[in-house]
């Protein structure tokens, strides 16, 4: 994958996506009356399993940008496509207007494959037939300013800017060759973003948020969007349960000495969870 980006195609499509979502989410919003909120918790938490298919394309160079293979670690490392890992959710509210939403959760695999191909990869040659013992590290934590500037009984509707940082860590070892590669990089990537709540019936909730990016600057150049549907059933007077949908396309360039190369990958996924307010 060429190093230079360009991205104007990418962008359009998180920009059109961010659009859709924000009709949707007003949409759902404009039939709740013009009374004032009255929601009272100050700090809720969800936690949750979530169930993944992912997509994931790759490449490490060595001192050259551009020299190393483009990768799918699904199909050429043998790592799953499909995963479930825990996650955390949550925000905490300020005052009626102001929150700061948070999530975490862990996507790391490991892998064992005879490679059907050769890989260049962090400057070495890993020759066809060879077998590679693969590990994918990705922890993804999301922070982010919220700001309610429509709120009404029945919901919310605001905007936020904040941070969605991909800390990935690449490791590849060939025991009979002798060779074997470690790099890791933390990004931490701007993202602007709507998010919103209806209450459309006495226990029952639509939550909805989409978030974008995309920016060349420095040692990084990409963009993402990430966008989230859910539905919460109040059981019990401070407990919720729930179920929700995510889904994610990120793509980055990265030119630093410790890690030159691209991460390009997808996921979607279910999430089932318990929601906790206080």
């Amino acid at each position: 994958m060429n190093t230079q980006l360009p991205r104007k195609n990418s962008f359009e499509r998180s920009r059109i996506a961010l659009l859709v979502a924000s009709a949707a989410l007003a949409f759902i919003w404009i039939p709740s009356a013009f009374a004032q909120s009255t929601d009272s918790e100050k700090f809720s938490v969800s936690l949750g399993i979530f169930v993944t298919s992912r997509d994931t394309q790759t490449r490490l160079d060595g001192e050259i940008p551009g020299d190393g293979t483009d990768v799918d670690v699904e199909n050429d490392l043998g790592f799953d496509a499909s995963d479930s890992v825990f996650r955390i959710d949550g925000y905490y509210r300020f005052n009626e207007k102001h929150r700061l939403d948070f999530s975490w959760f862990d996507l790391s695999r490991t892998a064992s494959k005879t490679i059907q191909k050769d890989i260049e990869w962090d400057g070495e040659i890993y020759p066809i037939d060879t077998v590679i013992d693969a590990g994918l590290d990705l922890n993804i934590y999301k922070l982010a300013y919220t700001w309610s500037f429509m709120r009404r009984e029945k919901g919310y509707l605001g905007a936020s800017i904040g941070f969605y940082v991909a800390d990935v860590g690449h490791s590849i070892t060939a025991e009979e060759i002798g060779q074997s590669s470690s790099r890791g990089v933390t990004a931490p990537l701007p993202v602007v973003g709507i998010r919103g709540q209806y209450d459309f019936a006495e226990k029952w909730s639509l939550r909805g948020s989409a978030e974008i990016f995309a920016f060349d600057y420095g040692d990084f150049s990409g963009s993402l969007h990430d966008m989230y549907a859910g539905l919460d059933y109040q059981a019990f007077q401070n407990v919720a349960i729930g179920v929700g949908f995510n889904s994610v396309r990120f793509d980055l360039d990265v030119s630093k000495t410790n890690f030159l190369g691209n991460l390009d990958w997808r996921y979607d996924g279910g999430l089932l969870f318990f929601k906790f307010n206080f």
